[in-house]
């Protein structure tokens, strides 16, 4: 523990450089605008500041600090809009309407906004507090993995998605598979084959990944913002009350602690994300409040759970990017695609290897929560009032900074026509429900997948039960079978139990 303390003493000094405040400063600030803008949400925040973090020629451990400070601010500023125009900034704030748009509709919205951050800053400080707990113990432990143990953990990240993607688990499967197939273009490390090129020098070294992440997520975007503005009752303006009271504190006090946890439990599982735990932590908080909570007619427990949790479960992500080298969302995913451009593998050697990033992030993390919670509540009328941006703002300039980001990379007009074509793609894809994070996830992972399941297999000769002899890897394939079993078998018992429960209505 001493030597634990050590080193996070080391990653405050790290964190704490000028450079390195001001960036976390201005990725909190980023993030946070990002974050309440409807439909942005923080995949889009962190993928289009990557390449301009690159161009900018930043050391590593500072890009990643400003990526992580605008992950977090994204979660906090998604709270926004939720509460005063009953549009989530992102998925994992779809709870928060539910009860934070009646709170201001009250008259309540200073409460509901205040109570949110501050709900916020308590599940990231505590899922931060779990990374520096859990997460080297975890990478110490990891490193006894071969290659046929990762190739397991990654189809239980795979399995993770699947199975908690509610009822699109097919869509999810398709999108990983597609990801996969995307990773296999280029030259075959092992054999020195061009795999899928088409005889096109461009795609020799493989599809770059900055041109999937921009062209799916900023684009296809762009695209959806262009079809249609959000439709909401309108802005709420008079907010009342700027701050929670004592009794306010003491009343979420519990379910802002219980939702961090599960939080914080949730985001480390690859793959889960902040749209599962928000929602887990709401129905969990309705269930013990009972008969005596008002839940969807703005019960302010209904606001605090999943503000902690969506908060909680994006820091509790970097806990298998950190250790295992297998991203726990979305977001993550694209991080470690960010550590690629820096040819940093993420894993359990990074702690020994790259100890100053990885303990400056997790430092960072602290600072970048502090200066959230210190300009969100006082400066939440500032935020309100760019909710008010229009999309003929908006469009070109996340097309300009998307495009330069793209451009600056290689230098390629390929690169920009690819990222549209993927945009469109992607674009056609999310009209029809199919969700992005599984397809970057399978992007990621691809690559490291196939090399370690040929490494495995190389080992015995082509004999396949290497993969199922250790048992990390019997555990590993146990829970990828639960993980996809599980959840249907749940919802076809749950809904047998509704049916007799309405027939004797």
């Amino acid at each position: 523990m001493m030597e634990t303390l050590q080193h996070l003493f080391n990653g405050f000094g790290v964190a704490m450089l000028p450079m390195n405040l001001l960036v976390a400063a201005l990725g909190a600030f980023l993030g946070t605008v990002v974050g309440m803008l409807p439909g942005l949400g923080p995949i889009n925040g962190v993928a289009i500041l990557m390449p301009l973090a690159f161009a900018l020629k930043l050391p590593p451990e500072t890009a990643l600090i400003l990526l992580a400070a605008v992950y977090v601010g994204c979660e906090y500023g998604g709270r926004i809009s939720s509460i005063l125009l009953n549009v989530p900034g992102d998925a994992g704030a779809i709870m928060t309407t539910l009860d934070g748009y009646p709170m201001a509709r009250k008259g309540l919205g200073g409460v509901a906004l205040s109570i949110s951050a501050w709900s916020s800053f308590v599940g990231s400080m505590v899922a931060t507090v779990g990374i520096v707990m859990f997460a080297p113990v975890l990478a110490r432990w990891a490193l006894a993995f071969g290659p046929a143990e990762y190739f397991a953990l990654m189809c239980f990240a795979f399995a993770c998605i699947t199975g908690l993607m509610g009822d699109a688990p097919m869509k999810a499967a398709l999108a990983a598979i597609i990801g996969l197939s995307l990773s296999t273009i280029g030259l075959d490390s092992n054999s020195g084959v061009y795999r899928f090129t088409g005889g096109d020098v461009h795609l020799s070294d493989g599809i770059q990944f900055i041109v999937v992440v921009i062209g799916v997520f900023s684009i296809s975007e762009i695209l959806l913002m262009l079809e249609h503005q959000h439709s909401s009752a309108g802005m709420i303006k008079e907010t009342g009350r700027k701050l929670f009271n004592w009794m306010e504190l003491k009343f979420t006090w519990w379910s802002t602690f219980r939702s961090s946890v599960v939080g914080f439990i949730v985001g480390v599982l690859p793959g889960a994300g902040a749209t599962i735990a928000s929602a887990m932590t709401y129905s969990m908080e309705k269930r013990i409040a009972g008969s005596s909570g008002t839940f969807g007619d703005g019960d302010i427990r209904g606001l605090a759970a999943p503000e902690a949790a969506n908060n909680a479960s994006a820091a509790g992500s970097f806990v298998p990017m950190l250790t295992l080298g297998v991203p726990g969302s979305g977001t993550t995913a694209v991080m470690v695609g960010a550590l690629s451009l820096y040819n940093i593998t993420p894993g359990p050697a990074l702690f020994t290897q790259q100890p100053a990033l990885v303990w400056g992030l997790i430092a960072s993390l602290f600072i970048a929560n502090v200066m959230l919670l210190l300009i969100n509540i006082p400066l939440v009328g500032v935020f309100t009032k760019m909710l008010s941006v229009p999309n003929w703002l908006l469009v070109p300039g996340i097309l300009a900074v998307s495009t330069v980001g793209v451009y600056a990379v290689h230098a390629t007009t390929f690169d920009l026509m690819l990222m549209v074509g993927f945009g469109v793609i992607g674009y056609l894809l999310r009209k029809q429900s199919v969700p992005m994070a599984p397809l970057i996830l399978g992007f990621v992972l691809g690559d490291l997948m196939e090399q370690n399941l040929r490494r495995a297999l190389s080992i015995t000769n082509g004999e396949i039960g290497i993969l199922f002899e250790s048992p990390i890897s019997i555990g590993l394939w146990i829970c990828a079978v639960t993980m996809v079993v599980l959840p249907p078998v749940v919802r076809f018992v749950l809904r047998k139990r509704i049916q007799p429960d309405q027939a004797t209505v």
